[in-house]
């Protein structure tokens, strides 16, 4: 059976770029030279942009495919291609630190700057540690033209004492070069071996999405890892208090997600959130959505964030 005219129009598009001397990668439905709006979403960390494919093409396909639906990786966090030209000097990465979480933050900062026209209207979507990063970019660039920011399972504040970051704090801060070599000898095995591995460890998800096989495979390959552990005893660190004075500043348009169970972000940080700010949209999951929802709820997901965000992109 031949490929439909549908089918290459929802075929996205995948580009890597330097970007404050990092490899980095967008995964792109639809260009942004033909409208004057773009959804962007910032990952969670690890930031492998393939792992939000089902819940972009989802948003992509309920708007009409009227608006470019982009995300960006973090710096480091995607295998790029063998052959690729460089065209920055990467000795920037390191001492810029683009790698730790402020790095990072300026990371999409500098990639809205040279790949996004200035007055673009931006619907960033911001998912664990990506809404840390939205807020400070917000706060570091008030000139953005944002139209709503939506936080999905927010990791923004007191990230060490949530049940998971106890548990994960003394491994990502104190031993990650320990946690280095067993990283190191899976980016030695063959690819077909690296799928056989993820495919058991994610066998025991239900209604797994097959869509985040191959980014969990590449994950496996290179320096992300290593990138990704080393950005995550950063967070441990970094995320204290929560940034009231930026939610405040742009309460009317945030909107917060958060998980019923879920352990990097405990119910009790949505109940004080809405204390604190009565007047806020915070919502909580009532569908039972895990933090990493990409692995199974992607379209469900999206579907919800398409209702939360039409009233805003009606032209």
């Amino acid at each position: 059976m031949g490929r439909s005219e549908t089918d290459d129009i929802d075929k996205p598009s995948t580009e890597f770029v330097y970007c404050d001397g990092a490899i980095t990668e967008v995964l792109k439905y639809g260009s942004c030279n033909l409208h004057n709006v773009l959804i962007l979403v910032i990952p969670g960390n690890p930031g492998v942009v393939g792992f939000y494919a089902t819940f972009m093409q989802t948003l992509h396909r309920a708007f009409g495919r009227r608006f470019p639906v982009w995300a960006v990786s973090h710096a480091g966090h995607c295998e790029p291609p063998d052959q690729m030209d460089l065209v920055e000097d990467t000795s920037l990465a390191e001492e810029s630190d683009v790698f730790g979480i402020n790095g990072q933050i300026q990371h999409k900062l500098t990639f809205l700057r040279r790949h996004v026209p200035r007055e673009t209207r931006l619907v960033l979507i911001g998912h664990s540690i990506g809404c840390y990063i939205i807020l400070d970019m917000m706060k570091r660039d008030p000139e953005l033209k944002v139209l709503k920011a939506v936080m999905l399972f927010p990791t923004i504040e007191r990230m060490a004492r949530t049940p998971q970051g106890r548990a994960v704090t003394p491994v990502l801060c104190h031993l990650r070069y320990v946690a280095y070599l067993p990283v190191f000898l899976l980016s030695l095995l063959p690819e077909s071996l690296k799928r056989a591995l993820v495919g058991l460890a994610l066998g025991g998800i239900r209604s797994l999405d097959r869509a985040v096989i191959r980014p969990t495979v590449g994950l496996l390959s290179g320096d992300c890892a290593a990138y990704a552990l080393y950005m995550g005893g950063q967070e441990m660190k970094q995320v204290l208090e929560r940034d009231n004075a930026t939610i405040k500043k742009h309460l009317d348009k945030l909107i917060f997600y958060y998980g019923a169970t879920d352990h990097w972000c405990p119910v009790e940080y949505f109940h004080d959130m809405k204390q604190d700010f009565p007047d806020g949209d915070f919502r909580l999951c009532e569908s039972g959505f895990r933090h990493a929802f990409v692995l199974d709820a992607g379209a469900d997901v999206a579907a919800m964030v398409v209702e939360w965000i039409s009233r805003d992109l009606r032209t």
